[in-house]
């Protein structure tokens, strides 16, 4: 018997009439033979609702006590599909985080997972069961305490059952039917992708595109599962997320992606001597907090502006923690901007295609954007620009490359 594993997204069962259409799709799956494992999301706007009541307890809820919070979300979906299956007549068994055996480390809020015991869950495969887990959660190996794992961790929860299980695929059911060359909010002309690179996948997911968070493409890929992207909506073939040799031909540029979550941070005039930037960034990393873009300018008079990104939520942290570390270190002061945005532009092709950076710049300049900041990867080119230019600038860089268009090599 095949396993498979499904993931359904917080709009997916937003309601108890899309609940039952879920459930529907979970029993033809069931009766077709196969072992069928189903992660849920909290629904709708559940897990926001319960961040609000928190804010209006308490100006900064103890981390232990927000995750017990949060994970009632996905307690009740999980309780309630299981019931709407059992009217289908498919047994089905709900299991919390915890009890899927989904152990994390101790960080409240964004837990990584150390490792997962699937006894329970292959127990009651094997009785005939549906499984249902709740996503977005697991327990601390250290304390026994609930965790939570952070904006988008039932993708996570679905793709590491998935590996844990030797699953024959992860479905990540969505409100989209797919991924996409870009946001069709934002580009009206981009084009849904049949396949992605693991490492294309990454690289989008990393830089703002908001189908699958990172670290679910992270276990696939080190662990080998394939990932189907669909729509809960429709019974339609998604976008596969694969390994590179799995893809025939890969098209040179995969899509631009865009985030308009972070916040640009500068500190000025840095002594440009060795070991400051290791200071600062190091306090950083102690607070747990998660850099992307960094930008050293060319030092002048012994001296050097050193900035990078941060994610918008720690922008008023970083920007306090290194305020109070800029005497110590030498630095003239500490500046932030939160009216930024980020545009990437990624592809597989670009390790072997030269021209690509010259392009998207020339894009951009003729669309009249600035660029603030530039960073690269082997298959992925990020600028920051202001965020009132962000639209404009993932359309501009859309049609340069002509996403929209049925894929072809870009010479």
């Amino acid at each position: 018997m095949a396993i498979v594993v499904q993931k359904y997204g917080g709009t997916s069962v937003g309601d108890v009439t899309r609940m039952k259409r879920v459930a529907d799709r979970v029993a033809q799956t069931h009766r077709a033979g196969n072992q069928t494992v189903v992660v849920v999301s909290a629904m709708g706007d559940t897990t926001d609702e319960l961040l609000t009541m928190a804010d209006k307890m308490s100006a900064l809820p103890p981390g232990r006590e927000l995750d017990m919070l949060l994970t009632a979300g996905e307690r009740i979906s999980m309780a309630l599909l299981a019931m709407a299956l059992d009217t289908l007549d498919v047994p089905a068994k709900s299991f919390t985080g915890s009890q899927a055996g989904i152990i994390t480390d101790g960080f409240h809020g964004k837990a990584r997972i150390r490792e997962i015991t699937p006894g329970r869950i292959t127990a009651a495969l094997d009785e005939g069961n549906v499984v249902i887990v709740a996503g977005f959660q697991g327990v601390s190996h250290d304390t026994k305490d609930v965790t939570t794992l952070g904006r988008g961790g039932s993708d996570t929860t679905a793709v590491a059952l998935a590996a844990a299980l030797g699953a024959d695929v992860c479905e990540i059911y969505t409100d989209v039917d797919g991924v996409y060359t870009a946001d069709p909010r934002v580009v009206p002309n981009a084009r849904k992708q049949d396949r992605v690179t693991f490492e294309e996948m990454l690289e989008l997911s990393a830089q703002g595109a908001g189908v699958l968070q990172v670290r679910s493409v992270e276990f696939g890929r080190n662990h080998g599962v394939k990932i189907h992207v669909r729509s809960s909506f429709s019974y339609q073939q998604g976008t596969w997320v694969l390994p590179e040799e799995d893809i025939m031909e890969n098209a040179i540029i995969s899509g631009v992606a865009h985030d308009t979550d972070d916040a640009k941070v500068t500190v000025q005039q840095v002594p440009d001597k060795p070991g400051v930037a290791a200071r600062l960034f190091s306090a950083l990393a102690d607070a747990n907090i998660n850099l992307d873009m960094i930008v050293q300018n060319v030092s002048a008079a012994g001296a050097t502006d050193i900035s990078f990104t941060v994610p918008r939520a720690e922008a008023q942290r970083s920007h306090r923690l290194l305020a109070e570390l800029a005497d110590d270190v030498g630095a003239v002061g500490v500046e932030l901007d939160d009216k930024v945005a980020k545009v990437s532009l990624v592809g597989a092709g670009m390790k072997t295609h030269p021209g690509i950076a010259a392009r998207m710049f020339q894009a951009l300049s003729d669309a009249g954007i600035n660029i603030e900041m530039i960073s690269t990867s082997t298959i992925r080119i990020s600028v920051v620009v202001a965020d009132s230019d962000m639209a404009e600038a993932v359309r501009a860089v859309h049609d340069e490359f002509r996403l929209g268009d049925a894929p072809v090599e870009v010479a």
